[in-house]
């Protein structure tokens, strides 16, 4: 289980290893584990956003130089990691988008459906896959550029070919070709470093599209 609530101790505290973006901020709270999961603050007009979060000591305080948390998000059946205890220290929902039982099964707590967008923000919330062993939405936000895609892409090296930024899990026999609909400057991963460089690039070579 991930660090829990702030402490006097480590009121000055920040995640592990955190990556700032025009966007928020992404963190990865134990970049030693091999699968180096990774979770999203998105500042969006309603406050912000948390997506597939893993809880860390000096989460909170890096937070509150964000702003108030809008929200926690789960995108992907295997990732509802520390959502419910997060949400719950803010006081806030779980939401996850519509028909995805199994992830609410997976739920420690009860969850809201997101609906087409994140609520008061441009995220888009699309549908990725959804069968009885996987489930999985994507963001879009065109304003930001930004597609966060929490479990089919990723940029760990058992994803990426060669010297590849990003790849498909090894897992997908077939490559998401419907990601190729948008152009992104950022490419958020649940699993390793995101993307804020040359980004569409590395969707396109991820999809074998180059």
């Amino acid at each position: 289980m991930a660090g829990m609530a702030d402490t006097d101790a480590d009121d000055d505290a920040t995640p592990v290893e955190t990556t700032e973006w025009d966007g928020g901020f992404s963190w990865i709270a134990y970049p030693d584990e091999d699968a180096r999961r990774a979770s999203h603050a998105l500042t969006t007009d309603a406050g912000v956003w948390l997506v597939d979060p893993v809880d860390v000591d000096g989460l909170d305080a890096h937070l509150r130089e964000a702003g108030d948390v809008a929200g926690v998000v789960v995108l992907q059946d295997r990732h509802t990691r520390d959502a419910a205890a997060v949400a719950r220290r803010h006081d806030v929902a779980v939401s996850v988008p519509e028909g995805m039982a199994l992830t609410r099964e997976k739920l420690d707590a009860d969850a809201d459906p997101t609906g087409s967008a994140l609520a008061g923000s441009a995220y888009e919330v699309h549908e990725l896959r959804s069968d009885d062993e996987w489930e999985e939405a994507v963001l879009w936000n065109a304003e930001r550029e930004t597609l966060l895609v929490p479990e089919t892409l990723g940029t760990l090296p058992a994803f990426r070919d060669g010297g590849d930024a990003l790849g498909v899990h090894p897992a997908v026999e077939e490559s998401p070709q419907e990601l190729a609909e948008w152009d992104p400057d950022h490419v958020l991963v649940g699993h390793g470093t995101s993307i804020h460089e040359d980004a569409t690039a590395a969707l396109t070579a991820a999809l074998g599209l180059d």
